[in-house]
């Protein structure tokens, strides 16, 4: 404990300094190859893996189960409907979830039938549904425009706060950056995009603007005034802003990502309540990327906007003079 506070205490102090302006080429290609792979994973994986909400089709749930073989379900479906591919899922303790293509007035009365036959209940337990793909359709509308309104306000608000508008458009890029990243893994992971998904998906947006804010205030009040000092040029000073929020940006992430994980691997994996993967796997991703956009990316961005000002390239030529006579 002494020891991570002594580190804490160095990083503030400036003792102790992690290169995040000065490797910013670095960071910037690293991001630049993961932004292109996030949009080329959908893409040579034929897209997204929609949900029943989005793609339409009939859904059967069956209570109190006897047991939760996913096999045994799938078989159910396929002996009736050969032509349809089943997706079934234990969404909680002693209930299964059985989505298929739409199917007839016939044919779901078959399945739900064989379904109670494979889980070993009556037919009364099993409840059959039909989704229309026009719900998804509307759901995927109101996050489109919740994202491009909350885009808008976080800009004029940011911009506002802090006086300048390269603050905001960084900010605004490694928003969508980890956007970006966040459903390109999601992607890969082949988990459904659910309208739990897109929440998640929106609440990653609040929680990377709190890091970011976090970051960009202590950058805001290292820089201010810089021109009247001789000890650090402007990129070492948005370094150092990077530096003494780093234990607190650490901290937070880790505070954010435990209940998290708790729900993704314990809830999801251990307890089979399957409706949690999709909301928690987005959040787990998603803070995940956003800490490591705000240090790496955001930051850094800010600094390379900035750093062709003629007041900052005077600065820091006046500082390099500085330095050389005081050698």
């Amino acid at each position: 404990m002494a020891s991570l506070a002594s580190w804490g205490n160095e990083l503030y102090t400036g003792k102790r300094s992690y290169p995040f302006t000065g490797k910013r080429n670095l960071w910037f290609a690293i991001s630049a190859v993961l932004v292109v792979l996030s949009i080329l994973v959908p893409i040579v994986k034929g897209g997204f893996n929609l949900g029943i909400e989005f793609r339409g089709g009939s859904e059967f749930t069956i209570s109190k189960v006897v047991h939760s073989d996913i096999a045994a379900g799938e078989e159910a479906v396929v002996s009736l409907a050969p032509d349809h591919h089943p997706r079934v899922t234990n969404i909680a303790p002693n209930t299964m979830r059985v989505q298929t293509d739409k199917l007839t007035d016939d044919q779901t009365l078959q399945i739900a039938e064989s379904l109670a036959g494979a889980y070993g209940v009556s037919k009364s337990e099993v409840t059959s549904t039909f989704v229309g793909p026009t719900w998804g359709a509307d759901v995927s509308k109101q996050a489109l425009i919740g994202l491009v309104v909350f885009i808008l306000l976080v800009s004029l608000l940011m911009a506002a706060y802090f006086r300048t508008w390269k603050m905001s458009l960084a900010a605004i890029i490694g928003l969508l950056q980890v956007v970006i990243i966040t459903a390109g893994i999601y992607a890969l992971s082949g988990f459904e995009v659910t309208p739990s998904a897109i929440i998640g998906f929106l609440t990653i947006l609040s929680y990377s603007l709190y890091d970011t804010v976090v970051v960009f205030d202590k950058v805001r009040e290292n820089t201010a005034g810089f021109l009247d000092q001789k000890k650090r040029n402007f990129e070492e000073l948005v370094n150092l802003g990077i530096n003494q929020t780093l234990v607190r940006s650490i901290n937070t992430s880790v505070v954010a990502v435990l209940p998290v994980a708790s729900i993704l691997f314990i809830g999801s994996y251990l307890l089979g309540a399957g409706t949690l993967k999709d909301l928690s796997l987005a959040l787990f991703i998603g803070i995940i990327v956003s800490a490591l956009s705000t240090l790496f990316v955001q930051a850094p961005l800010y600094s390379w906007l900035r750093h062709r000002e003629p007041e900052v390239q005077a600065h820091n030529k006046k500082l390099a003079e500085y330095r050389m006579t005081s050698a």
